[in-house]
């Protein structure tokens, strides 16, 4: 990277005295020079981010709340394993290790996976340049080129770096991506004062802009981070990144379990001291594995690894449908999403302007088909079109006409059609080739001379030679073909095309044009007129070109061929995507640099409501709480910068709205920051705008950015309910040890001879907790919603994933699952509340054990919804039946295994006790349906 120093600015300079200062000339540097130049001041591009190493990436995986928790778990787990003798392998510590381990590598897994899909999108943008060696053209990467480099820009070239103009013929630059400028600036190489705004140095050509039309020379000034783009790539990364709304969440969650762990550690622990007196150290080791076997359970160690896994499913559920998350936890936010602002073109639009309407002399026809796609035909009143009536040949002599004084071209591209140059002339191209046995540009028809278009002219006008051509013999002959702004061409004329005739242009018929002009404007379409008259010819041969002066001097006395309608068509799914996002209750906001007009004909075929439309003059002379007001009514805003799109944003989150903004130029990166979630455009985006996004989406659809909301949402759907499973699946295991400690005396577990008195042991504890928080909840991470996620609002900002209701249904379950588990071991205790009890402690407590892993495995079920019932879609996560069979499967061996028996302390139950686990393990599903029934009473 480099850049000219100096006290003048660049295009305050001549082209000559900037070569000079560079240590160049207008000729260009040697081979030497450059590859010298190269090494010296590296490649033209953006600085990369400083790679973060693994381990560091690794460690603050670990820095989670919540992977904090465990570790504290696991080093008490080895401590106490080391106080009883460190026999054997220290399991429980083990496994929470592993689950630590496994979910921060498929963290780093997963982002890697993401940068490497954003990494492939910039090199499809790869660009190169045509540069001067030696007073050679060269094309070379755009990296390579350097300080003192020239230039050569054609149109449909992307500016390699930032440059002075030497000399330019007809060049306008495309400046949207970095200045806002909606519409392509018009070059001239004269000096400016130094002074001059970056959108009005006409003198410059800028880094990452895109030629439109015309050509030019320029002298290199700036490459890499010292171009305009780089200085704003640079600001970019010094700009701090916000926590997502569910990394706020789960630290939340992390702080909060990690106190109340630790007072209901202290509580049981203290309970049992206070119930059974120590009398040997034996008995201090069993109390203490007991609070640790507690804490471990209360600890939902299954949640960072199943959330690392749901976030990274739906992370690559969404690549599949094009759109590509940069930052895992953004996908929580996706689903919040309340409002989309998106750009226009290429987004709701088919970024490929088309022709719709031609409107002649006999008459009008429309042109069917979308984008450059050659699909398609010309009808007349839903007929097609007969190229030989009267109306056919004036719509043919217009798209043909209009083709041959077009310099773009359209090309297939893997499986799309794109344009180069104009997409304007590209539109008259693509319309001449849905006409019957027609060929756009014929080799036998030659251009011989042109005046290019420019801002003043409103015109351009070619002379071409060849048969068929309108005003000309058979034999063919030179004819002049100009196209451009109706009411310019229109002056030009005299004559207007009949059928195969002329006809006087007289004021009636110049009314009934200007009237047709008038009504396509008004329906939104970008129009053109196309003319042409014969004329003497030009050189003695075809290849020999006439100046422009010349060209120009014959736009004089022409006939009236045609008027073009055309516009960027709406997308097919533009328009159900959008009712689908209404139906959802989010917002959609359309931010064009477009005209006002052009916009709410847009915003009206894709079926965006709002009053009128905000022009972007209009939303400057507003401040802040009128433009909130203002976007409450107006859904609309044409004609804007990037500095109002950044603007808006702060509008709308200040009115509580969770933002989705759209952006793919260089200037739209501070508005993608500021949003809840920024999604870049993988097509037509810069590196810059997709660097800042969250998102990169690549076909450039406003379809995508929907489905990646529905996607959101059910990724947010999953997240409660194995949250709601798991946290409420380890209250019941820590109501149970709990209420039975403090109950031990009613429950009938004291006078067996245990020094420790409690309900479990904590083998089995940790036994349970190992059993239902893996794969049970990481089967309801990846569950079908059993309900449309897209036929309610978004969630609230302000509400919690962990809200009131589901703590409420967490302690429901905890309750129940502690009831019926205690129920079980009093069942088989003598001396307990409910009479009839005559077994021994190892079977009641094997019952209990056997109740609280069943009751675990009924909440999976229940837990799939907070109010539609388990049993709809019952059968439709096969996961999550085969998680359930394992964990049945696993708990009938622990009870009949003998080895199994014997690590768990377990009894055998026999056909009747197992009826009776599994009755009272139902018991939660049946309370959590009573209490589903109940509210979606109260809720009609």
């Amino acid at each position: 990277m480099a850049v000219l120093t100096g006290t003048v600015e660049p295009w305050a300079l001549s082209a000559d005295a900037v070569a000079r200062l560079c240590g160049s000339t207008l000729e260009g540097l040697s081979e030497e020079e450059a590859a010298s130049r190269l090494a010296r001041d590296g490649p033209n591009e953006l600085r990369p981010r400083a790679p973060v190493p693994v381990w560091r990436r690794f460690l603050a995986a670990l820095a989670d709340p919540l992977v904090i928790l465990l570790l504290v778990a696991v080093a008490v787990s080895l401590v106490v394993w080391v106080a009883e003798g460190a026999s054997g392998v220290p399991v429980d510590a083990a496994v929470i290790a592993g689950i630590v381990v496994a979910n921060a590598v498929l963290g780093l897994v997963q982002e890697r996976r993401a940068e490497g899909a954003v990494a492939a999108l910039a090199q499809l943008s790869a660009a190169s340049a045509t540069v001067l060696r030696g007073a050679d053209p060269r094309r070379v990467p755009a990296r390579d080129v350097v300080l003192g480099d020239v230039l050569l820009l054609a149109e449909g070239d992307t500016v390699a770096a930032d440059a002075r103009l030497a000399a330019c013929a007809a060049l306008a630059v495309g400046e949207a991506s970095l200045t806002g400028e909606s519409v392509p600036v018009d070059k001239d190489p004269a000096e400016a004062r130094p002074e001059t705004a970056l959108a009005d140095r006409t003198g410059m050509v800028l880094a990452g802009t895109e030629v439109v039309r015309g050509t030019g020379r320029a002298v290199v000034v700036a490459t890499g981070t010292d171009t305009e783009t780089g200085r704003i790539a640079e600001l970019l990364e010094r700009t701090p990144t916000e926590p997502t709304p569910l990394q706020r969440e789960m630290a939340r969650v992390g702080r909060s379990l990690g106190w109340a762990v630790a007072v209901i550690a202290l509580v049981v622990v203290a309970t049992v001291i206070l119930t059974s007196p120590l009398r040997t150290p034996s008995d201090a080791v069993a109390v203490l594995l007991l609070g640790v076997s507690l804490a471990v359970a209360a600890v939902p160690e299954g949640l960072p690894a199943v959330l690392s896994v749901v976030l990274a499913l739906g992370v690559q559920r969404m690549a599949r449908r094009n759109a590509v998350v940069t930052r895992l936890s953004s996908v929580e936010t996706l689903g919040s999403a309340s409002v989309i602002c998106t750009d226009k073109t290429g987004t709701l639009t088919s970024a490929a302007m088309a022709v719709r309407h031609v409107v002649t002399a006999s008459g009008a026809a429309e042109v069917s088909g979308t984008g450059f796609e050659p699909d398609g035909e010309i009808t007349v009143d839903e007929e097609s079109m007969d190229v030989r009536s009267p109306l056919g040949l004036e719509v043919a002599a217009t798209l043909r006409c209009g083709a041959w004084a077009s310099d773009a071209t359209v090309r297939e591209e893997g499986a799309r059609w794109v344009a180069v140059g104009d997409p304007t002339e590209a539109a008259l191209v693509v319309a001449t080739g849905k006409l019957a046995d027609s060929d756009a540009r014929p080799s036998d028809v030659v251009r011989v001379g042109a005046a290019p278009f420019t801002s003043e002219r409103k015109r351009m006008s070619v002379l071409v030679r060849g048969p068929g051509l309108p005003g000309s013999d058979g034999a063919g002959g030179t004819v002049l073909l100009v196209k451009g702004a109706p009411d310019v061409v229109l002056g030009l004329c005299t004559r207007v095309a009949v059928g195969d005739c002329t006809a006087a242009l007289d004021p009636e018929r110049a009314a009934q044009v200007r009237a047709a002009v008038d009504d396509m404007t008004t329906a939104a379409l970008r129009t053109l007129a196309v003319a042409a008259r014969q004329v003497e010819p030009v050189g003695e041969h075809p290849t020999v070109g006439a100046e422009p002066r010349v060209v120009e001097a014959l736009e004089h006395d022409l006939v009236l061929l045609g008027v073009v309608g055309m516009m960027d068509p709406p997308r097919p799914q533009a328009a159900p995507a959008i009712a689908q996002a209404h139906r959802a209750g989010v917002g959609v906001v359309m931010i064009t640099g477009d005209h006002p007009a052009t916009a709410r004909r847009v915003a009206d075929d894709v079926g965006i409501g709002g009053a009128g439309v905000l022009p972007g003059a209009e939303l400057d002379g507003l401040d802040d709480d009128a433009l909130r007001d203002a976007l409450d009514r107006t859904h609309v805003v044409a004609r804007v910068s990037p500095a109002h799109k950044l603007r808006i944003v702060d509008a709308l989150q200040a009115r509580g709205e969770v933002v989705a903004m759209t952006g793919d130029g260089v200037n739209d990166a501070p508005a993608l920051r500021a949003a809840d979630i920024g999604v870049a455009m993988g097509v037509a985006g810069t590196e810059v705008s997709r660097r800042a996004a969250d998102m990169v989406l690549a076909d450039d659809d406003v379809a995508t950015i929907v489905a990646a909301v529905r996607e959101g949402r059910v990724i947010v759907a999953n997240i409660r309910a194995f949250l709601r499973y798991l946290l409420s699946s380890n209250m019941g295991e820590v109501l149970t040890v709990l209420l039975g400690v403090v109950g031990a005396g009613a429950l009938g577990l004291a006078g067996h001879g245990e020094h420790v008195v409690a309900p479990l042991l904590a083998t089995q504890i940790l036994w349970v907790n190992l059993l239902t928080d893996s794969a049970p909840a990481l089967a309801l991470g990846v569950d079908t919603p059993v309900e449309d996620l897209m036929d309610r609002p978004p969630r609230r900002p302000d509400q919690r994933v962990i809200d009131a209701a589901m703590w409420r249904g967490v302690l429901l379950v905890g309750v129940v699952t502690a009831g019926a588990s205690l129920v079980a071991l009093d069942l088989y205790l003598p001396g307990g509340l409910l009479d009839g009890g005559a077994g021994d402690l190892t079977t009641a407590r094997t019952a209990a054990f056997t109740v609280l892993v069943l009751a675990q495995l009924f909440n999976a079920f229940a837990a799939r919804s907070e109010s539609v019932t388990a049993f709809r879609g019952l059968t439709r996560n096969a996961w999550l039946w085969g998680a359930v069979a394992l964990s049945a499967a696993l708990q009938v061996a622990v009870v009949h295994v003998p080895v199994l028996q014997r690590a768990f302390s377990t009894a055998p139950l026999d056909a009747q006790q197992w009826a009776l686990c599994v009755g009272l393990a139902a018991a939660v599903l049946i309370a959590t349906e009573v209490r589903k029934a109940l509210a979606r009473v109260w809720t009609r």
